[in-house]
């Protein structure tokens, strides 16, 4: 068996990610201008093409800046009292540590016309929620039958060498390895469990990969049939011509809320609040509630699409799995370390 990536090669990626520039923030002169940072692939395609030009139509202009979470709370904390985004796109691990930081502020409703048209649960006070993810697992059919959860991965022999792992930087790996852990007895405070399992299955491992897309390359280049994975990421395979089906685990789905937030010192709020409203908007979400994101509304005017409804209900959506994001943030850092040395060991 030949690992995808080499160990080495894993590290040295992760050291230029770490080693790549800050985002420079456009001069703007005046207001009536916002940076949004927004997730790289298709977040950032759908929104520039979507959002965008609702925004503009509303009298402002708004620069996608594309970047991962983590990559979007490090730039802002490298930049105090020049932020380099004036609106964010998270999960509930991130906007925990923004409330820490104090780099958020919390949002003044009246401002947003589509507040009143969200789902109670998305009203929340620190940005709207545009989204939820679903994760589970992504698997392909022709290559090997339908896991029945997390524990199938790694005791069912089919899936020997065809799954990849990703590390603690992505919220859906994260998820999934906190459930997993659960699975063979671990809590939040006791990740051993994972790790040992993580250790044992490395010699049949089909990949290690750097990043969500990075999975996602691999799955299309036939390098792996199986990873951890949103409703969002199988609906993009499957726009791509893939064989591609989504399996939710026997212990529940994992999910994540995605917010809007708008930044301390933002540079113009209103276009901030234009930009919110863009993506609440029941036009909106009901083009991007289709391939390829097919992301699940927040809007009560918008029914599930028909993609959305393949992968996922309303009554799955409600009694998901919500991790502590406290709880993980309060690790995450030292969990990360250890992946990445058990990885290069």
């Amino acid at each position: 068996m030949t690992i995808k990536m080499s160990r080495r090669a894993f590290t040295m990626a992760g050291v230029a990610a770490l080693a790549t520039p800050a985002l420079v923030r456009p001069s703007f002169a005046g207001t009536g201008k916002a940076v949004a940072a927004t997730f790289p692939g298709s977040w950032e395609d759908a929104y520039r093409s979507i959002v965008a030009p609702k925004v503009k139509a509303a009298g402002f202009d708004l620069t996608i800046a594309p970047s991962m979470a983590q990559d979007q709370i490090a730039r802002l904390m490298a930049s105090p009292g020049q932020p380099p985004y004036d609106a964010l796109l998270v999960s509930p691990g991130q906007t925990d540590i923004l409330i820490q930081q104090g780099l958020i502020e919390k949002i003044d409703p009246t401002k947003l016309k589509n507040w009143d048209k969200l789902s109670p649960a998305a009203q929340n006070e620190w940005g709207p929620y545009v989204t939820i993810e679903v994760n589970g697992i992504a698997y392909n059919p022709e290559v090997v039958e339908k896991p029945s959860g997390y524990r199938a991965l790694f005791e069912d022999p089919q899936y020997d060498y065809n799954l990849a792992l990703i590390g603690f930087g992505s919220n859906t790996a994260t998820m999934a390895y906190t459930e997993i852990n659960k699975a063979y007895g671990g809590t939040y405070e006791n990740m051993d469990p994972v790790f040992e399992l993580l250790k044992a299955y490395l010699p049949k491992i089909g990949a290690i990969a750097t990043s969500g897309s990075n999975q996602m390359t691999m799955y299309q280049q036939g390098e792996i049939a199986v990873f951890m994975a949103s409703t969002g990421n199988v609906a993009k395979l499957r726009e791509l011509g893939m064989p591609c089906e989504f399996a939710h685990p026997e212990t529940g789905s994992p999910s994540v809320p995605v917010a809007i937030h708008l930044v301390k010192g933002a540079a113009d709020p209103d276009a901030v609040y234009a930009y919110m409203d863009a993506a609440i908007e029941a036009a909106s979400q009901v083009q991007l509630a289709e391939p390829p994101t097919a992301m699940i509304p927040t809007n009560m005017e918008v029914p599930y699409s028909k993609v959305v409804s393949e992968f996922v209900t309303p009554e799955q959506v409600a009694n998901a799995v919500y991790p502590d994001w406290q709880a993980i943030n309060k690790h995450r850092a030292e969990w990360t370390d250890r992946f990445d040395r058990l990885i290069v060991s």
